[in-house]
């Protein structure tokens, strides 16, 4: 067998530790064989105690069944989950017959807390793939690393000459609460003073406030290219251990300092923060200044090139962040409740596909008959604190207090069986299609069995059929000029609906599609997969539909992240004229394919008559 204290000092990190501290390691080390196929550990497990390296074979990392890296002797795994303390984001699977040592974290985090280590760790968080379309309760992030280096600037740059005083550069400094001043140089370079540099450079070695900023400068300063992007800042910081980094353009022209406090800043607008200022909220107004950060949050991803259906994902989380918190702070407010509750999210949220524009759609179910009375009370507060924190609510009722969706899970289950046997009635197919997009936000995740009747309706004929029909009614608006049908009267004149004419017909395809296949699956993609898996539809169908509902969902989201940046209330009405020649084409393509579709569906529709 190989020596392991060779084999570490052979691979990074473990090349530039000493060789005493590595032989150390390798003593700590344990061996472990795994052979094809064994799974590692799984995606969304616990933080594994211990860093692997792969010793001999190759290991797989899979993201939901597809391999999305395969890694070699020497390469390392399971330090992301670790370091941060997360769940796994990947499983990792043995893709041969191998061996793996394992090291304990107790003795490897310390050694990645050097500079080394910090190095290799960087490198290897920003290399390594990530997981796709996160679960619910997982949708992580704002991915900095790949934010355009432009939107971290925060800090106007101050340009001076070598011979000006260090009193005056520091005046400046202070009169524009920046951090740095820049001191040109010859051929385009730049040498940089930091507001540490005055401390430690100057005022700690008596150094006089009129001598030039030349005798205290870092010369030349290192600058990153405005075609960066965050990887690229931290990289560079992290190299030369530096704190504030100069955007230069080709022409050597500075476009503001980005310093670490900007990349705090950043992160202070990812998702997770924004989950954790809505779970710190201790009153209304602390949830309403924590709501007022989303909208800012979704433009900054998606200017961080994040897709749409992960944004999607985030608004959701968070609409399920603020729901959970106003129900406990009314809760807090009114004392212990006695009622047993479930509250549903319903429509876009219940399948992650929020926009912007979304309303928060919700339902109720309370245990018992009895407990009526004090959870309609409470959730009629809730919506009241959500409402005052800018949360919409659906103005057709579809809300915990409307009389569709809020009720006793005995009654739930009586309505949903008389919706399965007597369809036609009363708008039965509507409500159907409503309650089975859904899904638990507050209390058991059963809904104490409320919806358990939902299950069947994959097994009652008639009632697919009426499903069926709605989907192939909703049309998209194609006409037959090779253009787009839009709307030639009212407020939004000359705009197409993306989301009547397009994102809806998916969506019922879909709904109908995904229970005929049996599937529990609310996400308009896993359903038509499903679907297609199932011989409901074509893999060429389901293909079609989930391309279209992706172009759909980055052309309704680039429409209201730009509504959102003019300061504009995010609706659905594109206007096909605002719409690059691509655009247009894909839309148009993508409106042609559905009604293809539909009309495939229509034609059985009525052969099984």
């Amino acid at each position: 067998m190989r020596d392991v204290a060779s084999f570490l000092k052979g691979h990074p990190p473990f090349d530039e530790f000493d060789a005493a501290t590595v032989a150390r390691l390798a003593q700590r080390a344990r061996h472990e064989r795994f052979p094809a196929g064994t799974t590692i550990f799984e995606q969304g497990a616990e933080p594994p105690g211990a860093l692997r390296m792969v010793y001999e074979g190759a290991v797989e990392l899979v993201d939901r069944g597809r391999v999305v890296d395969l890694l070699g002797e020497g390469e390392l795994f399971g330090h992301p989950s670790m370091v941060a303390t997360m769940p796994t984001g990947l499983e990792a699977r043995a893709h041969e017959d191998s061996a793996c040592l394992a090291l304990p974290a107790e003795d490897v985090l310390p050694l990645l807390a050097l500079p080394a280590g910090l190095r290799y760790l960087a490198r290897s968080l920003l290399g390594r793939p990530r997981a796709g379309t996160v679960p619910a309760a997982e949708v992580g992030g704002f991915d900095l690393a790949h934010q355009p280096v432009t939107s971290l600037i925060r800090e106007q740059p101050i340009i001076c000459e070598p011979d000006v005083s260090l009193r005056r550069a520091a005046a400046g400094m202070a009169r524009t609460g920046a951090s740095s001043v820049l001191v040109r140089l010859e051929r385009g370079r730049f040498g940089i003073v930091t507001d540490r540099d005055l401390r430690s450079r100057v005022v700690a070695k008596g150094v006089s406030v009129d001598a030039p900023v030349s005798q205290v400068m870092s010369a030349p300063a290192v600058t990153i290219d405005a075609a960066g992007n965050g990887a690229d800042v931290l990289m560079t910081m992290l190299d030369h251990g530096i704190r504030h980094l100069p955007v230069v353009t080709a022409r050597a022209e500075v476009l503001g300092v980005v310093s670490d406090l900007d990349l705090l800043a950043a992160e202070a607008r990812t998702p997770f923060a924004l989950r954790r200022a809505i779970a710190a909220a201790e009153n209304t107004d602390h949830l309403r200044d924590a709501a007022r950060r989303v909208e800012p949050a979704i433009v900054a991803l998606h200017e961080a090139g994040l897709a749409p259906a992960q944004i999607s994902g985030l608004i959701s989380v968070v609409a399920d962040a603020l729901v959970r918190r106003a129900i406990e702070l009314v809760e807090a407010r009114s004392g212990a409740s006695t009622a047993e509750f479930a509250w549903l999210a319903l429509g876009s949220h219940a399948r992650r596909e929020a926009v912007p524009s979304s309303d928060v759609d919700s339902g109720l179910v309370w245990a018992d008959a009895t407990d009526g009375g004090a959870a309609e009370a409470l959730a009629r507060e809730a919506l009241e604190t959500l409402a005052a924190t800018g949360v919409r609510s659906d103005s057709h009722g579809l809300t915990a207090t409307g009389s569709l969706v809020a009720n006793a899970a005995g009654d739930w289950q009586r309505n949903i069986r008389t919706w399965l046997d007597e369809p036609t009635e009363n708008n039965a197919v509507m409500a159907l299609s409503i309650v089975l997009d859904h899904r638990t936000v507050h209390g058991p995740a059963d809904a104490f069995g409320a919806l358990a009747p939902l299950r069947a309706v994959g097994l009652r004929p008639h009632v697919l059929r009426l499903l069926l029909r709605l989907a192939v009614s909703l049309r998209p608006p194609t006409g037959f000029l090779r253009d787009f049908v839009i709307e030639h009267s009212g407020e939004h004149r000359g705009t197409l609906d993306i989301k009547k004419g397009g994102v809806l017909p998916v969506v019922a395809i879909a709904r109908y599609a995904g229970h005929a296949a049996g599937a529990e699956a609310t996400a308009t993609p896993e359903r038509l997969r499903a679907a297609a898996d199932a011989g409901v539809l074509s893999a060429t169908e389901a293909r079609t539909l989930e391309e279209a509902h992706a172009i759909f969902a980055a052309l309704r989201m680039d429409h209201q992240v730009t509504q959102l940046r003019a300061g504009i209330q995010a609706d659905d009405h594109v206007d096909p004229k605002s719409l690059g020649p691509l655009a247009r084409h894909h839309l148009r393509d993508a409106f042609r394919a559905v009604a293809s579709v539909q009309r495939n569906l229509d034609r059985e529709l009525h052969w099984s008559a």
